[in-house]
């Protein structure tokens, strides 16, 4: 068996293009925008860059994006009210936790 190249970059703007797409029938059916809640504990920078870029994603995708940066100091309990918080809310569809 051979191996076979892959343009990562192609397959990418697929699943993106496919999203946006879902997301159109979402609004359609249901009236609502999708919306994603990313919530950073902290300042690493990698974790800043990720944030940033699924923010833009989504936001091309023609979903809502909500952001909430908490300090790297943040208590778990605080942060689960966060989430709690978010859960709650009728527009949020999806919570990532960086």
């Amino acid at each position: 068996m051979s191996a076979q190249i892959i343009d990562g970059k192609a397959i990418a703007a697929t699943v993106r293009r496919e999203v946006a797409a879902g997301v159109e029938v979402f609004k359609r059916e249901h009236g609502a925008t999708p919306g994603l809640a990313v919530v950073l504990v902290g300042e690493d920078p990698a974790s800043q860059v990720y944030v940033r870029t699924k923010a833009r994603q989504t936001r091309e995708a023609g979903m809502a994006s909500f952001e909430h940066k908490l300090d790297a100091s943040t208590a778990e309990g605080a942060l689960l009210q966060v989430i709690a918080e978010l859960n709650r809310r009728p527009d949020v569809h999806g919570i990532l936790v960086q």
